[in-house]
Order: C-alpha cells, then structure tokens, then sequence
C-alpha cells in the first residue's frame, strides 16, 4: 500500500488506486447478525442521512472515514448530519471505492444496524456510475452499455435524444464529437455518470524538465502527496486519466502539483486563474521551478494578449464580452495552440461561461484544482461531467500533522451589537439585516484588541472583510494598507512584496485577499465579514495564513460574528468547512478577547 510519508498510512480519503478499496465481499446472505456497537458514533438513518456524535471518542476516525464518500450537511456542536448524496458517492466511485467499502465504514461505526434498505440503495446508486460509458470505436464517439433495457429508457429521454445518433447495435449509439460534454452533463442530470474513456488529442509537445534547484537558488522536489496526485491524475496515461479535479489545502501547493503535471504530460498548456496576481504566480512558479525559459510562457490578461507553449490567462479576460448579450471575443484562445493539457485554477469559482466552451473541448485533458468542491452556486455536477470526477483529496488535519501546512487555531469570537445601531438593524428590511450585522462598529475595538495581542516581531496579520466602508474605516483607524479591487495591479505587487520581507506586518484585504495571493508569512487572519455562509471563502481565507511557518507556533484564525443576527445563521454553514477539515473552533465572547484572556483564545480545545 503507498505511503504518503514514511510511517504513515494514509486514511481511506488519500488511497485513491482502485485496488485499495477492493476487499472482501460484505453483501450479506440474511443468515449471519449484522455487526453494531452502541458504543459506536454514528446513526445511519434510511433516508442516507448519517448522524456523528462529536464526543464520542471515535469521533476524528469516523469522520475520516466518512469524508471520502458522505456529504456534510450541518455541523451544531453535537451531532454532525452527512447525507449519503448521489455526487458524493459518484466521486468516491471514480476514484477507485466500491460500494462494499462504503457499507463497510457504516457497519463499523454504526451504533445500530443499518437499516435494511440502505445498503441496497447504496449499491444502486453507486451502480450507476459507470454503467454507461463513452468510448472512441476507430474514428466514431460510442455511447455504450450492456445493459440492454438501459439504453432503451436513455434513447427515450428528451434531454439525450438529440444527441444520439446512429443506432450501432444493441448497446451503442454513435455520438457527434462536439456534444461529448453537453451529452455527460445530460446523463449525470438524469441519474447516469457516464465514464469517459474516449481518449484525448495528443495535443503539441512541449519539453519540460523539473529542477532539482530552483532558479532561486533553492532545492526543490515534489512533495509524495503532491506527487501521488498527479499519478491519479495521470494515470500513466491511460484513458482513464486525463480528466478529473485534484483537492489540497491552500498553501500545500497546487501550483507545484499543476506543474508537476505539465512535466509529466510534456504538451502545449493553457492555465486559467482568478485573477492578474495569480497569473504572475504562476508564471514566476512555472519559471523557477521548471528549465523553461520566458519566451516559453506567456500572460493573458487585460494588459497583454500573448500566447505561447504555456499560457496564463484569467478568467475574466476569458469571460469579458463588450455586450451582456454578445459573443466572447477570447473564447479562441482555447483554438489558438493544440493545447494538451487545460489546467482550471480554482475550479470551484469557474465562471458559467467556461463551462460552456469547456463542453466544446473534452477531447482536451483537463485538471481542475481547489481546495474544496463546494460550488455556491450548486453547480458541482458540472465539475464533474465537464472537468472530471475527484481524483485524490488530502484532508487539511493531515497535512497539518506532517508540518506541510501550518497548524491552525480557529476561534469564532461573538459580540453584541451596540444599542442604536441594535435599534437600527430590528427595523430594518430583511435584505439589509446581513450587512448591518457584518458591519458592527464594536467589531473595530475587537480588532485593536487582536493586533495587541498579535504584536510580536513575527506576527504577519492580515485583516479580512467584505464591505469597503468597514474596511476603509479599519484601515484608517490603525493606519493600515488597504488593498481593494479598485488597487492597481502595480501597487498591490508593491504592497505584499513589501509584506513579504516585512516592511510592513499588517494589511487590510477586501475580497481580493480571497485568492491567489503569495504571502507565506502570514500567521494571524482576522475576518471581520463574508459573504453570507460561503464554505468556498472560508477555505480561501483560511489558507491564506496555512503556509508552512518556521518555529512551533501556530496560526490564528478570527471570524467575528455578532451575536442574535443573521451573520450567526450564515456564521454556522461556513463552518462546515472547518468541521469537513477537521478543525476544532474555539467560541468565544468579546470580553474574553478586550480582557486579554490569552489562554481561551490559544487552546486547542473542542470547539462545536
């Protein structure tokens, strides 16, 4: 079995080789007694909804174990909901686990025994990906199957008929190449993943060789986990690689992993990314850490529209129309080289628009990368028929316990709303009651209370927020930078080269902050609003402050909620994310923090 590092056997979340899950058949006859512990944490309901209790010491193995396959839906303090989705299983099913497995984890930590149709259902579903496939027959694109009565009922649903072609036999259809995408999208949307194993165009070669010294001067390799991700990815080439998203923590290097690709691949590449900022991140990763040189690598973006063996372009530049409803002028930079690899940066923040072209291009591999597949906007299963199912997940606890990642304390800090401005928000409109909360004036006295107590010689802080009035407001009162969307790209480079070598230790971030910044020193975030319970910003935030730091100390991380207002509502779904990571979070009132209560905000307690 691989190991991600010596002496560690990586959880069933990492092991995503397909015969690593394979074991012994645990369908049961009715003869002999399901096995249950009421010691056990879980209670597995027959509607696929599974209760953890979060006190019960099995606790942090059993939601390990469930995280590769459950979706978590609630997180109060003591009891955690998971529901047992189609998607969430699909992706478990694409990276190598059966369903035996799955019903394997439920049985060994259910309290109960299953219910009886649970395990059956599970199969079912678990079936389904897979059953039909597309495949490249000579020159054709093939829908197939051998399931018969299955390929009756698909050719009868009006959202495939259009595009199923010539009937080949009784179990294939011949399809048009350009509906590979939108055909997928349709099948996932009726309950059938196809499996895509059609192959890809070769794309144009592109040597590239890894340092082993950076060109900074610095040794560099690529780390195992890094490594086995882009084996999963890969898959030595075969057709069932290719296509597929990769989820690791921020600050554990997707940069290096979609390099690493890039050498292993050695085909003409196109990098899509958030932002002009991660452009040059890449560029100048790209750069260091590989012998291409720079007319190999090219920038897209509102300032420079040139191509070359790697481009790096920005989603915007991609998606920018001079008319709401006219033509995407650069959609042809996806035409203009044979590319042979499509890296999607931030794959949960991919615009509409590129799903659509993304559907015109399946015959090009695609890696997706993120630190979560949460979609605010509900749209994973596009992630999934477009870029590619999951294909390796590291939970962040793990990483953070190999020191490939900052520890991280998370403390989410609850203060009263002051009277008038409590008066205020009772008579507000509803819509409105989100923005008042977030903008509590006595948020700003929280934050001078934080920066004393982070004022050390190494402390890098970075303050947090979503709405520019606050935030100016904070920026002014403690004479901080403030770095918006309305900051030029010249001076923000400035601004964090200089927090880089510690010109300057604090900085005020609107929602710019959330992605693609290089600021490894930083230890200490404080999150004064966001936007409503979005779990994708609370990763994005919180990896900002997850980079490996020298020395034993770990990071902050600050959310301040008021309390009896919408903000606590939304404050509950973005810590899901933190509960999926395996983060404790501390709950705390403000006059823990303005009393300089040092020992509750350090500890590492449970939190709910």
């Amino acid at each position: 079995m691989a190991r991600l590092v010596a002496g560690w056997n990586p959880p069933v979340a990492l092991r995503v080789v397909p015969d690593l899950w394979t074991g012994p058949d645990h369908r049961r006859t009715g003869k002999e007694p399901m096995q249950y512990n009421p010691a056990n944490p879980l209670i597995v309901q027959g509607d696929r909804t599974v209760l953890l209790e979060v006190d019960n010491p099995l606790y942090p193995e059993a939601r390990d174990a469930l995280a590769p396959f459950a979706e978590l839906e609630k997180s109060p303090e003591h009891i955690h909901t998971y529901r047992l989705s189609p998607l969430s299983l699909w992706n478990a099913a694409a990276a190598g686990m059966t369903a035996e497995a799955m019903v394997d984890v439920l049985t060994r930590f259910s309290k109960f025994p299953l219910p009886l149709n649970l395990p059956v259902d599970l199969r079912e579903l678990v079936s389904r990906y897979g059953r039909v496939r597309l495949e490249r027959q000579g020159t054709n694109l093939v829908l197939v199957t051998t399931d018969r009565p299955l390929l009756e009922e698909l050719a009868r649903q009006k959202s495939l008929k259009e595009y199923l072609y010539d009937r080949l036999d009784d179990t294939s259809f011949r399809i048009d190449d350009g509906d590979r995408g939108v055909l997928k999208q349709a099948l996932i949307g009726i309950g059938y993943p196809a499996e895509d194993i059609a192959g890809y165009t070769d794309g144009a070669d592109l040597e590239l060789k890894l340092r082993d010294i950076s060109r900074s001067g610095l040794p560099f390799h690529v780390r195992d986990y890094q490594r086995m991700s882009v084996d999963a990815f890969h898959a030595g080439g075969d057709v069932r690689g290719g296509s597929g998203v990769i989820v690791l923590p921020c600050g554990a290097g997707k940069t290096i992993v979609g390099i690493a690709a890039m050498a292993a691949l050695k085909k003409h590449t196109l990098i899509l990314t958030t932002s002009t900022t991660a452009v040059e991140q890449w560029k100048r990763e790209i750069l260091d850490k590989s012998d291409l040189d720079d007319s190999d690598v090219a920038t897209y973006t509102g300032d420079s529209k040139d191509i070359a063996a790697v481009t790096v372009a920005t989603y915007q530049i991609v998606t920018y129309r001079p008319k709401k409803d006219g033509e995407f002028p650069h959609f042809k930079i996806f035409n203009e080289k044979d590319w042979g690899l499509i890296i999607y940066d931030e794959v949960h923040l991919l615009p509409a628009p590129v799903f659509r072209v993304t559907a015109d291009i399946q015959a090009r591999r695609r890696l997706g990368l993120t630190a979560t597949l949460v979609r605010e906007d509900g749209r994973e299963e596009d992630v999934f028929s477009l870029i590619g199912p999951k294909k390796f997940d590291v939970p962040w606890r793990i990483l953070e316990q190999k020191g490939w990642i900052a520890e991280a304390l998370c403390h989410e800090v609850r203060l009263a709303m002051p009277g008038q401005e409590r008066m205020e928000y009772a008579l507000a409109e509803w819509r409105d009651k989100f923005r008042l909360a977030s903008e509590n004036p006595s948020k700003e006295d929280l934050c001078e209370a934080l920066l004393e107590k982070h004022d050390g010689p190494d402390d890098r802080v970075l303050i947090i927020g979503q709405y520019l009035k606050q935030l100016r407001r904070i920026a002014a009162r403690f004479d901080l930078p403030l770095i918006t969307g309305q900051t030029s790209n010249p001076e923000r480079e400035e601004l964090y080269m200089k927090f880089r070598r510690g010109e300057i230790r604090r900085m005020v971030l609107s929602k710019v902050g959330n992605f693609a910044i290089d600021l490894p020193d930083a230890n200490v975030m404080i999150q004064v609003s966001g936007t409503f319970g979005s779990r994708q910003e609370e990763a994005q935030r919180l990896g900002r402050i997850l980079r490996p730091k020298d020395g034993a100390e770990p990071a902050h991380f600050y959310t301040l909620v008021t309390r009896d207002t919408r903000e606590m509502d939304f404050a509950h779904h973005r810590q899901l994310f933190l509960t999926e990571q395996g983060y404790a979070y501390v709950i705390v009132d403000e006059s823990d923090v303005m009393a300089g209560a040092g020992q509750c905000l350090s500890s590492g307690g449970e939190g709910p």
